[in-house]
C-alpha cells in the first residue's frame, strides 16, 4: 500500500468510526417511532429532521464529487431539510438510514478507488477540492448526529450507560 493509499483509508474510515462521537447507528438505535418527529421544548429540531437533513447534505456532497453533469439544484438552506418534522411513513424512517449507509458508503469508495488527486479543485466547483468536500461529509455527519443525542437526552431517550 502507497502512502496515499493509508491516508485515502483513514479519511474513508472516518466517514463512520465511533472513536470520538456517536455513529449515526448508536445516535438512533432504539429510537421509540413515536419519538421519531418530536421537538423537545425550544429545540428545534426532531430526530427525523437532522436524519434527513444529514441525508440529503451527504447525497448532494457525493453527487458534487462524483456526477461530472452537477448542477446546483438545492436552495440553501430551505431545501437541505426535510419539509416536516415527522416522517411521512413508517418506512421512511428505515429508509433514510439505508439510503445514508449507501450513500456514506459509496463516498468511502470514491475516497479510496478514485484515480483523480483529491487534493485538486472539484471543476464544477467555485475552489472545493474533493478532500475538502468529502471531509465536509465527515464533520457535517458527526455535528448533527451529535444533535440527535443532545434531542434524545432531551426527550428522556437517551440509554445510560
Amino acid at each position: 500500500m502507497k502512502n496515499g493509499d493509508n491516508w485515502r483509508a483513514i479519511v474513508a474510515s472516518s466517514l463512520g468510526w465511533e472513536q470520538a462521537h456517536a455513529s449515526l447507528d448508536g445516535a438512533v438505535k432504539g429510537l421509540a417511532p413515536a419519538l421519531r418527529g418530536q421537538r423537545p421544548d425550544g429545540y428545534p429540531h426532531s430526530p427525523w429532521e437532522l436524519l434527513e437533513h444529514i441525508r440529503i447534505t451527504q447525497r448532494d456532497l457525493l453527487d458534487f464529487c462524483q456526477n461530472p453533469d452537477y448542477v446546483e439544484k438545492l436552495e440553501w438552506p430551505h431545501d437541505y431539510w426535510p419539509a416536516a418534522q415527522k416522517p411521512p411513513s413508517a418506512d421512511a424512517w428505515d429508509k433514510s438510514i439505508a439510503e445514508y449507509k449507501r450513500d456514506r458508503e459509496a463516498l468511502a469508495r470514491f475516497t479510496t478507488e478514485s484515480k483523480l488527486d483529491l487534493t485538486a479543485k472539484i471543476p464544477r466547483g467555485t475552489g472545493q477540492t474533493y478532500l475538502r468536500t468529502i471531509l465536509v461529509a465527515v464533520d457535517h455527519a458527526s455535528y448533527h448526529i451529535g444533535q440527535i443525542v443532545s434531542v434524545r437526552r432531551l426527550l428522556g431517550a437517551w440509554p445510560s450507560k
